[in-house]
């Protein structure tokens, strides 16, 4: 999967910016600063290829990309990050509140104070209860889904026998758990205050306050699952359309610029089109037929060079190293022989797709493991997989796969009949390069005797794959930290409390001793102890083979040339799209 498409999620590396901007190819920041004077107007058009966004209700975004979309025009949260270029652009700024919260009770209660005059599209004034009332959709798991789930386990509130919170959202509630919801998170006599009580020491907890999962939604708006159409908008856009062509917002009317000191909307529509042929868009930029579009998910790996090469473009694009870990998952429960997941790492052609994708100009360089090398803390090569590793064979090591595949002959006899006749299949987003990577693959497992077969997913590929009823045997996926902590990457991932665990591996026999170090691990507030311990369970999760790593990645983003001020924005490895204006 390229890593336009793969999980986009934030990540905040102040300390590892320099690096991150220093990779950059070509820096969006030179075509930010040919642009001096802002202007209003026209409407900033975004072609994408998707059918549609994977959600826009605010308690369920969590791709990168769309975080920074939704983020920048319609969606505010209690702190933001400042959208400006360079390490700077990873600092918290106050946004609904009027500070980036308040820790106390060595961080295990935090607080923060709304600012006033701010207001939903519909005029009514934004207040802690509302607040209140959107924190408590995520844990209505059964409805509210696929967003950030760290409240779940870090919100003081009872557990049930199982470990599982009392508190299963406002939808099913009874009296005596949301008593115990709202004594979690409360709010002051006036209003303004909210307050959140954890169980734990949680130092770096207003990072979670910048994602919509905290943020006000009206009870009498919330249409569950349904709401997911059509949000109310807090910042300076909100819907008027969501069709099969295209999401289309406006100005709002009811927000106000003197209650938001973050975002400073310039065009007067925004448009997203849906549905698009890739190679389609990659023609209107190349021919600059709708000069005030961007290409919303990069160009295709056969037209990069057009792009990159030709001195007319140099305004008009950027090539920077992403904070993504790209990975195939693979379903343990499906997939419990070890040896075989390890040929497949083992047979797989990392060279070639590599070069197909574009090379490390473009595609980023061969993984060590999933902490990717912009969280500079917690990241170390494992060296138990691409470089490093003693068995590392970019183009393949077929030797050590067949080797493999001859151990699980024997030791797992079913689950070598289902490699080698019946196939793994695996999950994918439908797009243009997928044709050409398919025989790739197809020839480098097939090396190792192993068949493959594809489930092609056109639409909501995450909220298919994060089905256990529906994910199949591998599942092609990426991932970044929320912040600056590996935290964010490793428990996600790959332990059962984890927001992410595609891997399903709660079963494996290797688990139990993982998670243990795991909760060492997130108790431990020494953060160079904590780190060394991060890069252990790195390694660790790459030995069980639960994931196949394949590219730390590369993004490339390009615009039409009535487009202005368009540059990096260090949190969520995308442009900052609400800074950006219409010269025309």
């Amino acid at each position: 999967m390229s890593p336009r498409y793969a999980l986009r999620r934030a990540v905040v590396v102040a300390s590892a910016s320099a690096l991150l901007l220093g990779t950059v190819v070509v820096a969006g920041t030179n075509a930010a600063s040919a642009a001096t004077t802002p202007k209003t107007g026209g409407i900033l058009t975004f072609l994408e290829h998707e059918p549609r966004l994977d959600h826009m209700d605010p308690s369920r975004i969590y791709t990168g990309r769309d975080l920074a979309f939704m983020n920048s025009f319609h969606t505010r949260t209690l702190v933001a990050y400042n959208p400006v270029p360079g390490a700077a652009g990873a600092n918290l700024v106050p946004d609904l509140a009027t500070n980036t919260g308040v820790p106390s009770n060595a961080a295990k209660t935090w607080k923060f104070t709304l600012r006033p005059g701010t207001k939903f599209e519909d005029g009514v004034p934004i207040t802690c209860e509302h607040v209140q009332y959107g924190t408590s959709r995520v844990f209505a798991q059964d409805v509210i889904n696929n967003g950030p789930t760290y409240l779940l386990s870090w919100l003081d509130i009872p557990k049930d026998k199982d470990g599982n919170s009392i508190y299963v959202g406002p939808y099913k509630s009874t009296k005596a758990a949301q008593a115990a919801f709202n004594k979690a998170v409360s709010c002051s006599k006036d209003n303004r205050t909210i307050t959140f009580q954890l169980n734990k020491s949680i130092a770096d907890f207003n990072y979670l306050a910048t994602y919509g999962v905290i943020s006000p939604i009206q009870k009498k708006k919330d249409t569950g699952d349904k709401y997911d159409l059509n949000p109310q908008a807090t910042g300076p856009y909100k819907i008027v359309e969501n069709s099969a062509n295209q999401l289309r917002m406006v100005r709002n009317s009811n927000w106000s610029k003197a209650s938001d000191p973050v975002r400073t909307p310039y065009p007067d529509e925004v448009i997203i089109q849906f549905g698009l042929d890739e190679e389609v868009i990659d023609q209107i930029m190349l021919e600059d037929t709708i000069p005030s579009a961007m290409n919303f998910g990069g160009p295709l790996p056969t037209n990069k060079d057009k792009f990159f090469t030709d001195a007319k473009f140099k305004n008009r694009r950027m090539n920077n190293s992403d904070p993504y870990a790209i990975y195939i998952a693979f379903n343990v429960k499906a997939m419990p022989c070890l040896e075989i997941r390890q040929a497949m790492y083992y047979s797989r052609d990392a060279k070639a797709l590599l070069d197909y994708a574009g090379g490390p100009t473009y595609a980023g360089s061969y993984a060590t493991g999933v902490i990717s090398p912009l969280v500079a803390a917690d990241y170390a090569p494992t060296k138990v997989v691409g470089p490093g590793s003693p068995d590392f064979k970019p183009e393949g090591n077929v030797a050590k796969a067949k080797e493999l595949m001859e151990i699980a002959k024997t030791k797992c006899p079913a689950d070598y009949k289902k490699a080698t006749e019946d196939g793994i299949t695996l999950d994918v987003r439908q797009s243009v390069t997928l044709n050409d990577t398919i025989p790739i693959n197809e020839a480098a497992y097939g090396r190792a005797g192993i068949k493959v077969k594809w489930n092609i997913i056109s639409s909501g590929y995450y909220s298919t794959v994060m089905n256990p009823d529906k994910q199949k045997d591998m599942s092609a996926s990426g991932w970044g930290a929320d912040w600056a902590n590996a935290s964010t990457v490793i428990p996600e991932l790959f332990a059962s409390f984890g927001g992410f665990n595609l891997s399903q591996n709660s079963a494996d026999p290797a688990y139990k001793a993982f998670e243990d170090k795991v909760n060492i691990a997130m108790k431990t507030t020494d953060r160079k102890k904590q780190a060394a311990m991060w890069k252990e369970l790195d390694a660790y999760a790459m030995k069980q083979m639960w994931v196949l790593p394949t590219t730390f990645g590369k993004a490339q983003e390009i615009w039409g040339s009535q487009l202005a001020n368009v540059f990096f924005w260090v949190p969520q490895g995308n442009p900052a799209y609400g800074k950006i204006w219409i010269n025309n």
